[in-house]
């Protein structure tokens, strides 16, 4: 451990699933204390049992709808008393969908991924930020995607939300600039990551998931797909010191996609 992010307080949505996961270890690692939140409360608890286990008294865990305003106001206030504060904060949960042109798409396709996508980012940034403005120097990072910035066929809803995420950060990151409150905000924006939201891809490969990931790495100038950890080391950077005069920008980890 280095100590890139001792003294951090971080809370992390989506923890229990890969990029929440991969994130939640390395800023463990490298000496900040998490609150783990996700939907799936146990497997947020188990990963907490498993980091606490390496680094002891390092993480606590909250089951957590982000859709909810309610829970996140209690989530908030349970993550700041447990830590002590709040210095990070991760928007990671997200959703995917069923890849749907748009004569047979449905609102509740939109809406699902309208009120994880987008509105969690809203919500956990308003009922955040007094934390955050608290503990300043201060981080958000929203987890956005490549499809924020590239759209695809069949593709409406996440492109539509990973976009408005990624125009949100911008807003919040002049927001609080022009405040002077030192809370800094950023966008990661991944292409195809080694996660359970390619698993529509691998079902349209029957299943191959080597054949899956080959397939989706053909216009990736890297030929290859990117591992959680390719994100997670971008978010111990925004999480830290270290990007001290980095805000309102969005990080692209897409393996040189955009720029060709």
């Amino acid at each position: 451990m280095s100590g890139r992010l001792e003294g951090k307080r971080a809370l992390i949505t989506g923890a229990a699933g890969g990029l929440g996961s991969a994130m939640a270890w390395r800023m463990a690692e490298e000496g900040a204390r998490l609150a783990l939140t996700d939907v799936d409360g146990d497997g947020a608890k188990g990963l907490a049992d498993a980091i606490n286990a390496a680094h002891p008294d390092a993480a606590v865990a909250f089951a957590h709808d982000v859709t909810s305003e309610d829970q996140w106001k209690s989530v908030v206030a349970d993550a700041v008393s447990a830590l002590g504060g709040l210095s990070v904060l991760v928007n990671n949960a997200g959703v995917g969908g069923p890849l749907t042109f748009v004569e047979e798409d449905t609102i509740e396709n939109w809406r699902r991924q309208y009120e994880i996508n987008l509105l969690s980012v809203m919500l956990g940034c308003k009922h955040a930020m007094p934390h955050l403005r608290a503990a300043a120097p201060a981080s958000i990072i929203n987890i956005s995607s490549l499809a924020g910035l590239v759209a695809a066929p069949g593709m409406g809803p996440y492109n539509a939300t990973k976009a408005a995420v990624w125009m949100y950060t911008k807003t919040i990151a002049l927001e609080a600039a022009k405040m002077e409150w030192n809370v800094r905000c950023n966008s990661i924006h991944p292409v195809f990551i080694k996660t359970a939201i390619l698993d529509p891809f691998v079902a349209m490969a029957h299943g191959d998931e080597a054949r899956a990931h080959e397939r989706l790495s053909r216009g990736i100038p890297l030929k290859r797909i990117g591992d959680p950890d390719d994100v997670a080391w971008a978010a111990v950077y925004l999480a830290s010191d270290e990007s001290k005069f980095v805000t309102g920008t969005e990080f692209k980890i897409d393996g040189g996609t955009t720029a060709q």
